[in-house]
């Protein structure tokens, strides 16, 4: 497997263990709706929360929530509204995402709750 792959798998596990010891149910992980793909869909307070993970050695100038454009965030609301839809939910949603820099064992964890809106 290539390194980059393992990277984000390691912090992809770490964000999913924040959130539980943060007492965030997960609902599921690396949900696929056509060619999109939800990282961890999450439930707190009777939101469901559609989490993003971004994983980077270093940040080189520009912040890794920048990474999460217009088009992904559309994205993500489409897998978001699919799964709702599915699961016949009738919750808020909310969008954060989970940024890791470093490499594993030794990444810095930012959680950013309410990182868009679907209304932006």
């Amino acid at each position: 497997m290539a390194e980059h792959l393992d990277i984000g798998k390691d912090g992809e596990e770490l964000a999913a263990r924040y959130l539980e010891e943060n007492k965030y149910t997960i609902l599921e992980r690396n949900w696929r709706y056509r060619h999109r793909e939800i990282d961890i869909i999450a439930s707190r307070d009777d939101k469901i929360i559609i989490v993003e993970v971004k994983v980077r050695k270093q940040i080189g100038g520009e912040r890794l929530e920048e990474h999460i454009n217009r088009k992904k965030q559309r994205y993500l609301v489409s897998a978001a509204n699919a799964f709702i839809l599915k699961k016949g939910l009738d919750k808020g949603v909310r969008f954060d995402i989970i940024l890791l820099t470093g490499e594993a064992g030794n990444f810095n964890l930012e959680h950013i709750e309410d990182a868009f809106s679907p209304w932006d």
